[in-house]
This record gives C-alpha cells, structure tokens and sequence, in this order.
C-alpha cells in the first residue's frame, strides 16, 4: 500500500485500517466488546410545550441538573445548537442508569421533554494500531 504525502488524511487513515485489518491474522480472537464510558443524552423540548408553561418547570430543572453536575453524574453539558434543548454526556455504565438519572429531572417527570441516548465506548478501532502482527514473538 502506498500513501503519499499528498492524499489526503481521511483516506489515507482508512487505507491504514483497511492495511491493519489485511494484516491481522484471520484466526485471531474478537476483542471483548468495549465497556460503555459514557453516555450522550439529548434532551429536547417537546413542540407543543407553551413557553410560560416551560418557565414554570426550568427553576427546579436547573436546580436538579446542577446537583447532578455537581454530583459528579454530568461529565459536560451542551446548548443545543438549534435551541430546542441540551445535550449532556453523563457518566454512565449503561443507557438505562442514564435513563434513571434524566427520568428524575422536572421537564420528564411533566412530559415536556423526550430523550434520545447514545452508549459511548472507546474507538475500539485503535486496537488494530497497537495490535502485533501474527508470529511476533513477544519478548
């Protein structure tokens, strides 16, 4: 395989995969699937919700969020950028501890808000990069 200097990164990163995966010996074992580390929660205000409706509820939604951070549960915290709520990245094993977490909040206990989750893991990919060739004999 040859990459030069002038291709450019994002292709010549698959063609480093595509190259590291060529390599790795058929008869090797999966990895364990990856721990989750985290989770990506999204928050978004339901359409229908009245604005003086939702500013009835925000006191207590911020006070809870804030004790969450502040308990060590929201590693960030994000505005989403089309206004419509936020995004945070909680620290969480699973999707449903997460779930636990945001169905105690004041804008899901009045069902004025709906949640998507994303278990985040480590790029397991990298491990074809620290991976020793079939034959190597460690030492």
């Amino acid at each position: 395989m040859e990459i030069s200097l002038r291709t450019p990164f994002p292709i010549a990163l698959v063609s480093l995969f595509a190259a590291t995966i060529a390599a790795t010996s058929v008869s090797a074992q999966a990895p364990p699937p990856a721990p989750t580390t985290g989770v990506l929660t999204l928050l978004t205000v339901k359409p229908d919700v009245q604005r003086p409706d939702l500013m009835k509820v925000m006191p207590g939604e911020v006070r809870d969020t804030v004790k969450l951070y502040l308990d060590g549960k929201i590693a960030q915290w994000f505005a989403r950028g089309d206004g419509r709520g936020v995004v945070f990245i909680l620290n969480c094993a699973t999707v449903d501890e997460a779930k636990a977490l945001t169905d105690g909040l004041p804008l899901s206990k009045a069902g004025m808000a709906s949640f998507e989750y994303v278990a985040l893991t480590p790029l397991t990919p990298l491990r074809m990069l620290i991976a020793e060739p079939a034959g190597t004999p460690r030492p």
